[in-house]
């Protein structure tokens, strides 16, 4: 049996807000479809294989954190390269976002090297952004909602995921939010977001599984993830 592989980078240590739950919710979306699905919790003490696996998730952390996490997959530059530019799938998440720009400037003023797949420039800020958002996407018809609390500022960067309605893009008065490239999904969202977006989920499955020929059957959309979805959406037309 075709198994999809989910590698859970840094567990321990960028699971600020509970994001763990977005592995539960795409682990349980690819068994709803009669896939076989296998998650790996890897973390700083672990030799990560990015070739080994079907997706690679990195969930928010603390700032400190996060740049323990940033001295550590620093070596895995160039493999990571090659794992995205071959269309591995990759959802970064919460400012685990800011380690594949350029650069990180912290607040002292330090600029600190990032593992520069793309070419945004990540700025700490002073001030949080801290606010529900709600975004279009163009690869599906739903809205996308979540939250952020960040300090993070992302410039010169390109290839968006999302487009603002409501709340702060990657860096304020922009309209756009996110990093999309081949199978790359980079967003500041947290709630966590597969969790509050299933539409958005069923859009990853589904791509995950025309990857690796599988079948793929729409879900009935009667779960409590589509019910509390439509609730936020009704609800935010019914307060404008």
């Amino acid at each position: 049996m075709e198994t999809v592989k989910i590698a859970h980078l840094y567990y321990d240590i960028m699971n600020l807000y509970g994001e763990n739950g977005n592995i539960r919710y795409l682990k349980k979306k690819f068994e709803d479809q009669n896939i076989k699905t296998e998650v790996y919790f890897l973390s700083i003490e672990d030799d990560i294989d990015f070739n080994k696996y079907d997706v690679y998730y990195i969930g928010s952390g603390t700032d400190n954190n996060k740049k323990i996490v940033l001295n550590n997959i620093l070596k895995y530059r160039d493999n990571i390269k090659d794992a995205i530019y071959t269309n591995k799938f990759f959802l970064i998440t919460g400012n685990a976002v800011d380690l594949f720009g350029k650069s990180i400037m912290n607040n002292n003023g330090e600029e600190i090297e990032a593992l520069h797949i793309f070419d945004y420039i990540v700025t700490e800020e002073e001030f949080r952004i801290i606010e529900d958002q709600y975004y279009t996407c163009s690869l599906i018809d739903e809205k996308i909602i979540g939250f952020q609390n960040r300090l993070s500022v992302m410039s010169k960067y390109s290839n968006n995921l999302f487009e603002v309605v409501k709340g702060t893009g990657s860096s304020p008065n922009v309209t756009t939010e996110g990093i999309l490239y081949n199978n790359f999904y980079g967003t500041y969202l947290l709630g966590p977001i597969l969790v509050r977006n299933p539409h958005f989920t069923d859009y990853i499955v589904k791509k995950v599984c025309k990857q690796k020929d599988l079948s793929y059957n729409e879900p009935k959309k009667d779960d409590i993830c589509y019910l509390a979805y439509d609730e936020f959406v009704k609800n935010f037309y019914e307060n404008q």
